[in-house]
């Protein structure tokens, strides 16, 4: 009997899975690096280490912030891959624009991400998003406003909604946080 998860979650892993989520080959994020295809291989097999500022590029060439390659926290070898514990989330972002978003899948490797998200009283998204995911959220507590495409909603508790690849803007103008569980895919993050 093998003991062992079937998938750790690591920094290669994520890397590999963010890359193949944009459709893009080893061969295309070596060049944007000026690195070897075998480098990167090995980096994404975690066989070799990128130093900080490879992890910065790499960042760069996948679209996600930094933090995003930083924030592993070591689970129980019996629990990766599986169980994602509330102290050890993965926060996401800068949060600067008043959303707070720890991912709750236990790694970026299927085809979706379930996301937490906490929208702080008084926020604004800056800019629509318009990215190529079908996006769905149920809020469990809070008010939010939705723009999706061009209809506008407000939404709160109990409520759920759908982004099928249409821009989209959000607003807490409430006193309140609005909390929110995303799931979105491909992952985005």
């Amino acid at each position: 009997m093998n003991s062992q998860a079937p998938h750790s979650a690591t920094l290669g892993a994520d890397i590999r899975a963010l890359r193949k989520a944009r459709g893009l080959t080893l061969t295309e994020i070596a060049e944007r690096l000026n690195r070897s295809v075998g480098w990167l291989s090995q980096v994404e097999r975690d066989k070799s280490e990128p130093s900080i500022s490879d992890l910065r590029q790499i960042a760069e060439c996948l679209g996600v912030p930094m933090s995003m390659l930083f924030a592993h926290s070591a689970a129980p070898a019996n629990e990766q891959g599986y169980v994602v514990r509330a102290g050890s989330r993965r926060p996401m972002g800068s949060g600067e624009e008043g959303l707070i978003e720890e991912l709750l899948s236990p790694d970026l490797t299927d085809d979706f991400e379930m996301v937490h998200s906490t929208f702080e009283p008084h926020s604004k998204m800056q800019n629509p998003a318009d990215r190529p995911t079908q996006e769905v959220g149920y809020v469990i507590s809070g008010q939010l406003n939705l723009t999706i495409g061009a209809q506008s909603f407000s939404v709160g508790p109990g409520d759920s909604f759908r982004i099928k690849n249409e821009p989209y803007i959000w607003a807490n103008p409430h006193d309140e946080p609005a909390v929110v569980i995303w799931v979105i895919a491909p992952p985005v993050y």
